[in-house]
């Protein structure tokens, strides 16, 4: 008897489970927002669009280069669920008519509206361009806080490099950036070319005594062509070698660093600013060797963009 009736109860429950109405049947969403943006039509666009939901603005970032035309924008507007837009994702609009923004129109799948502006924000990469290089500084050493960091250019101790092939050589290079194109996530990328000078030489970073090979720590950007990435996020830079190895630093302007302890750099250009992983040696403080080849801190390529 006690299967017969739980044998009923579950049968009851799958009929009556059955019967029930689907709690959300004929509820419709009233969301009108803009979730995304992708341009079309050969823009090239700088990152994600940024979205303000609560002004109801979306901000895209476009690479602008010769030829760029606002005027005939195709934007792919990805909205809300069951949201339609208007005007249409495939239609090309001028954007130049009103400050580079314009009104799109989201309405809900119940029916509701909101009105949209999207504005596209030029934007420029500013590393661009040849910039001659001007110095090679360094800030290292064991125990700054007891007078073992100093701040110097690599030429200030000639007696410490090659005699023919020291940082000197790199006075007279050139570094020419140009442009490829964006990652998915928004970085710029482009080529750079380390070009020699009038001596066609190029340093080989060697200390004298003990001998001992640090190119690995100052031939952060490589000779001849290799290629960069910009992250905007964090304002670094990162060079990339044919061979796969990369460096990264902080391209800054003109400025002065505090790096405490007393003591400071100052920028007078630009530079491209690399934090190196030197190790202490308090055997060795206060040396030439602990601050060029046991911990190097910091390391500045100081250039000035060609007119």
């Amino acid at each position: 008897m006690r299967y017969i009736l739980s044998f009923i109860a579950v049968a009851a429950t799958l009929v009556f489970s059955g019967c029930t109405k689907d709690p959300f049947e004929g509820i419709q969403s009233h969301e009108r927002a803009i979730e995304a943006i992708t341009l079309g039509g050969g823009l090239i666009q700088v990152g994600p669009a940024a979205i303000d939901r609560a002004a109801a603005k979306a901000s895209v970032k476009v690479l602008v280069q010769p030829n760029t035309d606002l005027s005939k924008v195709v934007a792919e507007i990805q909205t809300s669920y069951k949201a339609g837009v208007s005007p249409g994702s495939d239609q090309p609009l001028d954007f130049t008519a009103s400050n580079n923004q314009y009104k799109y129109t989201i309405t809900s799948e119940a029916g509701d509206t909101r009105e949209w502006t999207v504005e596209i924000i030029p934007f420029t990469e500013t590393l661009l361009g040849t910039y001659s290089v001007q110095a090679l500084s360094l800030y290292g050493g064991t125990g700054p806080e007891y007078g073992g960091g100093a701040v110097m250019k690599l030429t200030d101790k000639p007696w410490v490099w090659p005699a023919n092939d020291g940082p000197e050589k790199e006075l007279d290079n050139t570094l020419t950036f140009e442009y490829t194109g964006i990652t998915p996530d928004g970085k710029t990328t482009g080529t750079v070319d380390n070009k020699a000078g009038a001596d066609g030489a190029y340093a080989n970073f060697i200390f004298n005594n003990p001998l001992t090979d640090v190119n690995g720590f100052y031939r952060t950007i490589p000779k001849g062509v290799s290629t960069w990435e910009r992250d905007y996020a964090n304002n670094t830079v990162t060079f990339i070698s044919p061979e796969g190895k990369r460096s990264s630093a902080i391209f800054t302007g003109a400025k002065t660093i505090d790096l405490g302890n007393g003591q400071s750099k100052t920028i007078t250009d630009n530079a491209f600013d690399f934090t190196l992983s030197g190790v202490d040696d308090w055997g060795n403080i206060y040396s030439d060797y602990d601050k060029f080849v046991k911990n190097p801190r910091r390391y500045w390529i100081e250039v000035k963009k060609n007119p």
